[in-house]
């Protein structure tokens, strides 16, 4: 039968199923067959010739034919997957039925009357093997739906390689099968390659298609802050009810990870060859990041047998969650498997900063979204491979495409999202030793950004892309400054040498935050004055030796910090601050930097624009909930600090907990500021005023300001070049206050940023399958639900 043919008989069996009153029997097989036996459809033409107003009408008007298309569907993957599919005609069927669940199950979903129908359970579909009548033991239909398309995904000549040696030898038992044997790509726990097949490769997409599809249910239900609003599809997938649980994980993660876009060194080579393994590794790494959703906060752990887990898998741990993807992640400890999954990772992001002589010579990737949830998740999930990232300089292989994406999508509003998870990374990188330390070493490939030029170190890039962020990005990355500077505090005590730019860029940071009008105008701002100054106490007390740079841009920017000693605390000061903000349009205002307008990037971040939000977020936690508070011991070890602490340090400074113990009241304040309900007292500002930790940085001034002075008079010195080289050779060795203890301010899990990453993975995921639109809209309910979310 021709295509056109095919396609006309499809379309009326859509039209007859649409218009027939009646419930039409589930053994009617000549009715039900039209929808998948005689025709050959693709996934493009199911959802052209099934309209969603047709698939609503049948929801609404023929709920009974809607059940058992359905049902009829499921039974016919289950059949397939019984079969093994060695026919022609049952290989397409099989596909047929994915193609058509593909398209209905959202508008199962989106219909709160229609979510527990694949819950439900089917007569005669009993577990293990159990007889028909039993209904107690009777299986829901969503759980034979996923298990037989767990069976389909390493189906021998449908979707695996066959190990059939000849034509001769027996169909491959698909119920004796060891999937193990047929995981899809070399990687961690599997050596053999399989050869390429575009045949196979197409099956896998679609029935991951179906999978994800599956798995979306949580798309359309409203965010649950409770962890007991665990997906149940994923949850059944990922249990021990799924024998392929292990080797599709495998699969999944090899897939994506051995997937090189490059194109063999040849240029333009994807422009003549289509790749149609990079569909299935998107497909893989977005199935792979859904099944890897899981609160880390709240594990339950049942027993694993260790025989199933392979060699990959480290025996020696304790069990880990019922999520067995997030068991068997957890559970990777080989070097090797680390060094395969972290190169893979960072070649695909690395993939868009490409330059060549030649003109879009190199393919361009576009699923870096997914590839840093996925890198988040086994950071969170295996601390192993989180020490194994920050053993070596490989870690900046991760950071610098990381920065680039910040950078590129900072004054994108739609690309939120994006600008969230990059600095969440950073944070959860921050706060471990070794990441400070790698910083260290000098940037020299030129990835293209645009950012001042400066010669240096990992930590300017860093430095300069996150100035760049905070001056020229939008106002909804303002709750992301509270992040980026406690990077910045983060990693300070092991910067041995920022360069001037990144210097500057840093004392540019705190005129800006200075000014009394920013100060006084939110409840929480003079956080980020704390933040810096204490950034740059422990480069002083900890780094001064190789950071003349730093101290002699501090010294030419003294007059901040006398500022900011003494900052005006009387009523009629803090009106006027008030006042004069009014008047000033810019939100970084330059007023008195040296550097003048001619400064790059300082401009002010521009104001929110209606609608260019494609996907709503929920609101991130403060930085007091997304971190705790560590001290660094002589050892160098950390040492939590509990939430009571009351230490002071011996400079004065604020304690981890001081600029804290307020986070809560803070953020009301701050609410209530939004709102126009608060406003600044002098008892508010003498409250933190009095905690400015400025002792260090006075003193500093005040030995060295003469020192520089008389250099200046005495040798008529007017060259930076001669007043740094006297400031390399100083020293303030028992002149400063006793050292401070670091402070590191360490991520910690918790239910709030589990949610974000839920709704920002779901958002990532509904933008990207547009082609063809799996999910075009959301119900009603769940669009103002989704409405009514904002990054906040």
């Amino acid at each position: 039968m021709g295509s056109a043919d095919s396609k006309l008989n499809f379309r009326k069996a859509v039209i007859q199923l649409t218009t027939k009153t009646q419930p039409v029997e589930a053994t009617d097989d000549a009715f039900w067959d039209q929808f998948w036996a005689d025709t050959a459809t693709s996934v493009q033409d199911v959802f052209a010739l099934v309209p969603a107003a047709e698939i609503r009408a049948v929801r609404e008007e023929s709920p009974s034919n809607l059940a058992t298309l359905c049902y009829k569907a499921v039974e016919k993957l289950v059949q397939g997957a019984e079969s093994g599919c060695h026919s022609e005609k049952e290989k397409q069927i099989v596909l047929n039925c994915s193609r058509l669940l593909t398209r209905v199950l959202p508008y199962i979903f989106e219909d709160p009357d229609w979510r527990g129908f694949f819950w439900s359970t089917v007569p005669g579909a009993g577990r293990g093997g159990q007889g028909e009548d039993d209904d107690e033991n009777a299986r829901p239909l969503a759980e034979s739906l996923l298990l037989a398309i767990a069976d389909l995904l390493f189906c021998p000549d449908f979707t695996v390689q066959s190990h059939r040696r000849s034509t001769v030898d027996s169909a491959e038992d698909v119920h004796s099968l060891d999937s193990c044997e047929y995981i899809w790509e070399a990687g961690v726990g599997f050596a053999h390659s399989p050869q390429p097949n575009y045949i196979h490769d197409v099956n896998r997409m679609e029935l991951l298609k179906l999978l994800l599809t599956c798995f979306s249910e949580a798309m359309y239900l409203p965010p649950a802050p409770d962890s007991g609003s665990t997906n149940p599809w994923v949850q059944f997938f990922c249990s021990t009810e799924n024998r392929h649980a292990l080797p599709l994980f495998t699969s999944l993660l090899n897939t994506v990870c051995a997937y090189d876009p490059v194109g063999y060194g040849i240029p333009y080579n994807h422009l003549l060859f289509s790749d149609y393994r990079e569909p299935l590794v998107e497909e893989a790494a977005q199935v792979l990041i859904v099944t890897l959703d899981h609160d880390s906060a709240t594990s339950a752990s049942p027993t694993v047998d260790g025989t199933t887990t392979g060699t990959a898998m480290d025996d020696a741990d304790p069990p880990g969650p019922e999520n067995l993807f997030v068991n068997y992640l957890s559970r990777i400890h080989r070097e090797e498997d680390f060094q395969f999954i972290l190169k893979g990772i960072a070649r695909l992001l690395s993939n868009p900063l490409l330059q060549t002589y030649l003109p879009n010579s190199t393919k361009k990737i576009q699923f870096h979204q997914e590839l840093l949830v996925l890198f988040w998740k086994l950071c969170d999930f295996n601390k192993k491979f989180l020490f194994f990232v920050l053993k070596s300089s490989d870690v900046l292989d991760i950071l610098v495409p990381t920065l680039y994406f910040l950078n590129d999508a900072r004054a994108d509003q739609s690309r939120v999202g994006l600008m969230h998870i990059g600095v969440f990374i950073l944070l959860l990188l921050s706060g471990e030793r070794n990441f400070g330390v790698r910083l260290n070493k000098p940037y020299s490939v030129r990835v293209p950004m645009d950012i001042p030029v400066f010669t240096g170190t990992h930590a300017d890039l860093l430095i300069v892309v996150f100035h760049k962020i905070i001056t020229s990005g939008h106002q909804r990355l303002q709750p992301l400054f509270d992040c980026l500077l406690t990077i910045v505090v983060n990693v300070s005590p092991y910067l041995k040498s920022l360069s001037m730019v990144a210097a500057n860029k840093l004392l540019h940071l705190l005129e800006a935050f200075s000014t009394t009008w920013f100060l006084f105008s939110a409840a929480q701002n003079h956080h980020l004055v704390f933040f810096l100054l204490e950034a740059f106490n422990n480069i002083i007390q900890y780094q001064f030796d190789g950071n003349s740079n730093l101290v002699y841009a501090i010294i030419r920017k003294r007059s901040v910090f006398h500022q900011l000693a003494n900052l005006p605390t009387d009523p009629p000061a803090i009106h006027k601050a008030l006042q004069r903000r009014r008047r000033t349009a810019e939100p970084l205002s330059r007023t008195g930097s040296q550097e003048g307008a001619s400064m790059e990037g300082s401009r002010p971040a521009a104001p929110a624009e209606p609608g260019t939000l494609k996907t709503s977020l929920v609101a991130t936690p403060g930085i007091d909930k997304l971190t705790e508070k560590s001290q660094v011991s002589e050892d160098g070890t950390l040492r939590s600090l509990e939430p009571t602490s009351q230490q002071s340090s011996a400079d004065g400074s604020p304690t981890a907990e001081e600029p804290g113990q307020a986070w809560r009241e803070q953020r009301r304040l701050s609410s209530a500021s939004a709102s126009g309900q608060w406003s600044p007292t002098s008892e508010w500002v003498l409250s933190w005023k009095s905690k400015l930790p400025l002792q260090t940085i006075m003193r500093l001034l005040q030995v060295l300001v003469p020192q520089v002075e008389k250099i200046c008079i005495d040798k008529g010195l007017t060259d930076e070049s001669e007043i740094l080289r006297f400031l390399q050779h100083g020293t303030l060795v028992g002149l400063l206050p006793v050292p401070h203890p670091i402070l590191i301010r360490k991520y910690q899990a918790n239910s709030g940023t589990a949610m974000w990453f839920r709704t920002y993975m779901w958002g990532v995921i509904y933008l990207r399958n547009v082609d063809p639109p799996v999910w075009t809209r959301l119900a009603a309910g769940a669009q103002r639900r989704k409405d009514s979310v904002r990054v906040t």
